[in-house]
Order: C-alpha cells, then structure tokens, then sequence
C-alpha cells in the first residue's frame, strides 16, 4: 500500500478589514489579514489616534448613594 501525496491546504481568502479586497490569509501575504502595506498603515493610524478605543468598564461614580442598613 503506498501513500500518495497529498497537497498542502490552499490559505482561505478573506475580505481586508480596511478596504473590504479579498486577500489571501496564509504566510505569502506578510500584510495578513490585510491585503497591503498601506491598509495596514491605515489600521495602525486610527489606533494611534484613539479612533478606535478598548471600552472601560462602566463605573458607579456620582450616582446617587446606595441606602445603607444600620
């Protein structure tokens, strides 16, 4: 019994998350997961400039106090 070949997986193709082209996700695109240098730089701005934030947990300051037992 011998074994044949098998060929490596081709890399799945998804859409650049900043100009919305199918690019290729895999090792041959070193821009993954966008489709070029320039979207990748265009990411990076709007991080740089806070336009895109991580949002804080919401906190309890200023509102009105909890009625405490005594």
């Amino acid at each position: 019994m011998s074994s044949a070949p098998t060929k490596p997986k081709a890399a799945p193709a998804v859409n650049c998350p900043i100009c919305g082209n199918r690019t290729v996700y895999g090792p041959e695109n070193p821009y993954r997961p966008f489709c070029s240098e320039r979207c990748k730089l265009i990411d990076l701005g709007q991080w740089a400039t806070e336009n895109y934030r991580i949002p804080e947990a919401e906190q309890n300051n200023g509102g009105p106090e909890e009625e405490k037992e005594t």
